[in-house]
C-alpha cells in the first residue's frame, strides 16, 4: 500500500509574505490614523501565515538558528528595528520638545523682541481667524508666521476658514471681504487686516492689535496746521501714508489749528509739527509751552533754512538750530543725493534701541544741538551721522558745490534728540489731599506706574515722513517710535519694522561670465581627464 504525503516545502516561502502583510496592516492603520477592516486584515492574514509558517519549518528551526546566516539576519533585524525605535524617539521627543534655531542672516524667521514680549504676556486666549478660499489663499510665509506665534505662547490659536463652505461663520462675523483678519479675544472681534497674493500678513498689525485688544483708550495724535506744514494728504510732500500707520497703530490722528482754538485740546497725547514754512504766532508759541508744562509729549520737524519762531520753547529745553545743511557723500553715492545724510549710528534710547546699525535717511537736513537748558532736563541724541558728513550754511542761490563751499562743521553731527523731565502732577496732588486714610492706602498700590513727564522730540527734517519715503528703510521706525515713546502709554508698542532678505545676487559682466563658463566646461575637465591618463601611464 503506497503511503500518502503532503509536501510542505512551498510553506516555507510564506515565511517572506508574513512580514510584508504585517508591516502594511500597520502602516496602512497608522497614515489613516483608523484601525478599521483592511489594516486589522492585513496584519491578521500576516500572524496566521506566520504561524502556518512556523508548524512547516519546526523541525528545522533548531538548526536554522545555529547557521551564520541566520545570526547575522537576525543581527541586521535587530538593528534595523534599534534604529526605527531611535528615530521614533527622537521625533517624540522632537515635537514635544521644540527649538528652533534662525540661522538666516536677518533672522527672517524669527518674531520681534517686541512680539515675543507681548505673547509672553498675554493672559487670556486670543485667536487669529483668516477667511479666505481655497489652499491657494494659504500662504506658507503667513502660516509660518503664525505658527511661530502659537509656539510662542499657548493662548494663541488661528484658524483658516472658507466663506464658501462655512458661510455660518462668515455671517457670525460679518466678513466683507475674502482675506479679512479677524481677532478674537474676550469675546470681543474686530478686523486688523486684509491679506491677499500682494498683501501679506503684517506681524506690526498682528502684535499692536493683541496689545490694544485689552484697552478701552485710544491715543489721540494733533498735526499742527496753518502754518505752511505737510498738510495730512495723498500727493507728493503730504502725510498721507504717516496717518495711515498711525491709524493701524490705533491712533486717532486730528489736525490742530491754534487759530480756531487757543488750547491745545486736552485729549492730546501727542502734537506734531511738521515742516513748517512761516513763523507761529507768539500765542501759539505759548499754547506749546504751556501744554510742555504738563504731562504731554511734543515732535517738532524743523526743516533748515525755515523761520518756524520757536525759538523760545527751544532755548527753553536747551536745542540749538544753526540752520547749517548736513551734505552726506554717501548718500551721493547710493543716488540719494549729496543733501541726504544716511544714519546707521543711534544714541541709547528707547527710541532706537532695536535698530541695531539699521538705516535711515533724511532728505535737506540740518544739525541739532544741545546747549544748556533746565536742570532737570534728561537729553540723548537718536540720530547721528557717519564720519564723511559735513555741515555748510546754505547759499543765497540754493546751490551747494563742495569745492566752493564754507565748510562749517565736519565730521558726525546730530539729526535728532529726545528730551524729558518730570512734572508735578497737580491733580493727583489734589487727590491725595482730598482721599481719605483708606483710599490714600489703596493709591500706594499703583506706586510703580511711571512718574508723569514733559517730553520732546526735536528732528531737523521733515521729509524723511512723507508719502514715498516714510515706508523706506528705518523712517517709519524712527517716527512711530517716537511717537508711542512721547504718547507715555506703557501698553502702546514700538513699531516693528519688516525684516528684507539680503541681496546675494552675483553679477557678472560678459567677460566674467565667459571665463567662469570655459572654466567649467573647458578647463576643469581637461585637468580631470588630464590626471586621470596620467595616472593610470603611472600604473602601467
Amino acid at each position: 500500500m503506497k503511503k500518502f504525503s503532503v509536501d510542505l516545502r512551498p510553506l516555507k516561502y510564506l515565511g517572506w509574505f508574513a512580514p510584508v502583510l504585517i508591516i502594511i496592516g500597520v502602516t496602512a492603520g497608522v497614515v489613516a490614523d483608523s484601525w478599521g477592516a483592511l489594516p486589522l486584515g492585513f496584519i491578521i492574514a500576516g500572524l496566521l501565515l506566520l504561524v502556518v509558517w512556523l508548524l512547516a519549518e519546526w523541525r528545522s528551526l533548531p538548526g536554522l538558528w545555529g547557521k551564520r546566516s541566520t545570526q547575522a539576519s537576525t543581527n541586521a533585524v535587530v538593528a534595523t528595528l534599534a534604529v526605527l525605535v531611535i528615530i521614533g524617539l527622537v521625533n517624540v521627543l522632537a515635537v514635544r520638545y521644540v527649538n528652533r534655531v534662525d540661522l538666516t542672516d536677518n533672522k527672517l524667521f524669527t518674531l520681534a523682541p517686541q512680539t515675543q514680549e507681548v505673547l509672553n504676556s498675554l493672559e487670556q486666549p486670543a485667536k487669529i481667524w483668516i477667511f479666505a478660499t481655497g489652499e491657494a489663499e494659504r500662504n506658507p510665509f503667513d502660516q509660518e508666521l503664525l505658527n511661530n506665534y502659537r509656539r510662542e505662547s499657548s493662548n494663541f490659536s488661528y484658524e483658516y476658514v472658507d466663506p464658501q463652505l462655512e458661510p455660518g461663520i462668515a455671517r457670525e462675523f460679518g466678513v466683507q471681504t475674502l482675506g479679512d483678519v479677524y481677532l478674537e479675544i474676550a469675546g470681543n472681534r474686530r478686523v486688523i487686516q486684509t491679506i491677499s497674493p500682494q498683501e501679506r500678513l503684517s506681524e506690526r498689525q498682528l502684535t499692536n492689535a493683541l496689545l490694544q485688544a485689552g484697552s478701552d483708550r485710544q491715543s489721540v495724535v494733533y498735526f499742527l496746521q496753518g502754518h505752511g506744514e505737510r498738510p495730512l494728504e495723498e500727493g507728493q510732500g503730504g502725510l498721507a501714508d504717516v496717518r495711515r500707520l498711525l491709524e493701524d497703530e490705533n491712533y486717532r490722528v486730528e489736525p490742530l489749528n491754534l487759530t480756531v482754538s487757543a488750547e491745545i485740546p486736552s485729549d492730546a497725547d501727542v502734537v506734531i509739527v511738521a515742516g513748517p514754512r512761516r513763523p507761529l504766532l507768539e500765542g501759539e508759541v505759548e499754547s506749546l509751552q504751556s501744554y510742555l508744562e504738563n504731562q504731554s509729549g511734543l515732535m517738532l520737524l524743523l526743516d533748515p533754512d525755515t523761520e518756524p519762531g520757536l525759538d523760545p520753547l527751544l532755548e527753553n529745553w536747551g536745542v540749538i538750530l544753526d540752520n547749517l545743511l548736513v551734505i552726506d557723500p554717501t548718500g551721493q553715492a547710493l543716488g540719494l543725493g549729496l543733501t541726504t545724510p544716511l544714519v546707521q549710528n543711534y544714541g541709547e534710547h528707547p527710541i532706537t534701541q532695536d535698530f541695531s546699525g539699521g538705516i535711515s535717511f533724511f532728505p535737506e537736513s540740518q544739525v541739532v544741538e544741545l546747549g544748556e537748558g533746565q536742570s532737570d532736563i534728561e537729553t540723548a541724541p537718536l540720530l547721528i551721522t557717519n564720519e564723511q558728513t559735513q555741515a555748510v550754511e546754505i547759499p543765497e542761490s540754493g546751490e551747494i558745490q563742495l569745492d566752493t563751499a564754507d565748510i562749517d562743521v565736519t565730521g558726525s553731527v546730530v539729526l535728532g534728540v529726545a528730551l524729558n523731565r518730570p512734572i508735578d502732577d497737580p491733580t493727583a496732588a489734589a487727590e491725595e489731599t482730598e482721599s481719605s486714610p483708606e483710599e490714600s492706602t489703596l493709591d500706594e498700590v499703583s506706586e510703580d506706574a511711571p512718574d508723569p513727564e514733559s517730553r520732546l522730540v526735536v528732528i531737523g527734517n521733515s521729509s524723511f515722513i512723507v508719502n514715498g519715503l516714510v515706508n523706506q528703510q528705518l523712517n517709519s521706525d524712527v517716527f512711530l517710535n517716537s511717537v508711542a515713546w512721547l504718547s507715555q502709554q506703557e501698553e502702546q508698542a514700538l513699531s516693528i519694522r519688516p525684516k528684507e532678505v539680503t541681496n546675494r545676487r552675483l553679477t557678472l559682466n560678459t567677460q566674467q561670465w565667459i571665463i567662469i563658463s570655459l572654466s567649467a566646461v573647458v578647463i576643469l575637465p581637461i585637468i580631470g581627464i588630464g590626471g586621470a591618463i596620467a595616472l593610470w601611464l603611472q600604473r602601467r
